[in-house]
């Protein structure tokens, strides 16, 4: 028992030891290391390649789905203005049912007076500088300015 004793206390003894346990350290820590590292990569691997695939399988639809949105919201836009459209039409519908707006949209793009008044036009001084061609209602007649308002509102339609 002495021996061991002094065996156990020994510089060599414990140098060995401390080597040796040292060294189950060093060797534990590569091996986990190595163990964990491998685990990961494979798994990072993993999950990219399972990331990448949901990203390319809803690319598309989701591109696809923020188009439509896009063009749901410009048909709305769209709808919203025809149907202002329409109701500016539905007023202009009742102005000239009103025989005095009639009357007076008459009288006025016709150059139309009753009987007994005297009618004048009055000629703006820019007017004068335009071409003779483009002299206005008053030099034709009226026919003509009915079968011109009627070109009109036909090129407006097209």
């Amino acid at each position: 028992m002495a021996v061991k004793e002094r065996d156990r206390f020994s510089t060599a003894t414990r140098l060995r030891l401390l080597g040796e346990q040292t060294a189950a350290r060093v060797y534990r820590s590569q091996t986990r290391r190595q163990a964990r590292r491998s685990r990961l990569t494979g798994r990072a691997a993993l999950l990219a390649l399972v990331v990448c695939s949901l990203v390319v399988a809803l690319a598309y639809p989701i591109r696809q789905y923020v188009a439509q949105r896009a063009e749901i919201a410009d048909l709305r836009r769209q709808q919203r203005q025809a149907e202002e459209r329409v109701e500016e039409l539905r007023d202009l519908k009742a102005r000239w049912q009103d025989d005095a707006y009639a009357e007076q949209q008459i009288r006025q793009r016709l150059h139309y007076v009753m009987p007994g008044e005297t009618g004048y036009i009055v000629i703006d001084p820019d007017a004068a500088r335009q071409s003779r061609t483009d002299l206005g209602a008053a030099d034709r007649p009226w026919y003509a300015n009915v079968w011109d308002g009627v070109d009109k509102s036909d090129a407006a339609g097209q």
